[in-house]
């Protein structure tokens, strides 16, 4: 099972944060960057989200409701539920950053590529991931506020604020730009999503440097780290369990429930770094450590379970699923989501 290799980006970016910390006028240098670093993140989905495009996949209404149900109700109750953890498994700034996990939007790319491989819906994995994706923007701040409150590590109404002038103003100036830039942001996709993740590991190196200073990796020890990874574990493993056998109870057919059970367990890691640098500030380095984990998590395992799928025989397709979503082509322009 490969690492992805970005994982080990994210990681040599840890490990420079902890040996060279950001400090004093390095260290506003870094957040000033770091700001507009997000707000251009944000932009660059919103030019590329084709929001038209998209709202015709409601046609295949039910199977997205399905997964912003998993994504944004089932996983932050089974957060909730973890709670009960502390502090035998998790300490309590753990627990925050596992809470925060189950509150971010889910994936698209990696969605869409097991989809595939597992011979599922691929456009609506592409939908699903779409709308995850815009949606989380305003929900997931909403479910943190509502959730966290003053407990995540200064979190506060003016988290919300940051909120919108961070993320969802850029967001809504690309869509509305969009069809001036749209064709060059599509002509220079990979140079731009060099742009998204460089962006990101500019994040967390920020968001680590001022762990750092504060000294709060004093708190996770191995014990407590093999905790966390065990906890996850289970939430993974229950939430693929419960988007498979959930979506076959309500009568979806094979390629759906594939789409719904790739796009409905796993959380994306571009979109939550960024929304917990803004939630979270000096203490956003333990609040993406469990996010961070999962991610690398769920790719190894969806990654079995995809070659596993490909070779099932499809004949088990039930009559009641839902009509086809567009075709890819039709909404291949959503942002990347790692």
């Amino acid at each position: 099972m490969p690492i992805d290799p970005y994982i080990l980006l994210l990681l040599g970016t840890v490990g420079l944060a902890a040996l060279f910390p950001a400090r004093g006028t390095g260290a506003d240098v870094a957040s000033g960057a770091s700001t507009a670093a997000i707000a251009f993140l944000f932009f660059l989905y919103g030019a590329r989200l084709s929001t038209r495009e998209a709202l015709d996949g409601l046609r295949h209404w039910r199977l997205h409701g399905t997964v912003l149900a998993c994504t944004f109700v089932v996983f932050p109750l089974l957060g909730l539920a973890a709670r009960g953890l502390v502090p035998v498994f998790l300490t309590q700034p753990l627990y925050q950053g596992l809470l925060f996990l189950t509150l971010v939007p889910s994936t698209i790319q990696s969605s869409i590529a097991f989809t595939s491989i597992a011979r599922g819906n691929v456009p609506a994995a592409i939908c699903a991931g779409s709308f995850s994706s815009l949606v989380g923007i305003v929900v997931t701040p909403l479910l943190a506020a509502a959730l966290l409150g003053n407990s995540g590590g200064g979190f506060s109404a003016d988290s919300l604020v940051k909120i919108v002038l961070q993320l969802l103003v850029p967001f809504l100036a690309g869509q509305v730009l969009r069809r001036w830039i749209g064709g060059f942001v599509a002509r220079h996709k990979k140079v731009l999503g060099l742009v998204d993740r460089g962006s990101i590991l500019l994040v967390v190196y920020t968001a680590f440097s001022e762990g750092m200073v504060q000294g709060i990796w004093h708190q996770v020890s191995p014990v407590r780290l093999g905790g966390l990874l065990l906890v996850e574990a289970v939430l993974l493993a229950v939430m693929l369990a419960l988007t498979w056998y959930g979506a076959k109870a309500l009568r979806f057919g094979r390629e759906d429930r594939i789409a719904i059970q790739f796009a409905g367990s796993k959380k994306s890691l571009a979109s939550g770094l960024p929304m917990a640098s803004v939630l979270f500030g000096a203490h956003a380095s333990l609040a993406v450590l469990p996010l961070m984990l999962f991610h690398q998590m769920q790719l190894m395992v969806c990654a079995v379970i995809a070659k596993r799928r490909s070779r099932d025989p499809i004949d088990d397709d039930v009559t009641g699923s839902a009509p086809a979503a567009p075709s890819r082509n039709a909404v291949g322009t959503g942002p990347r989501s790692r």
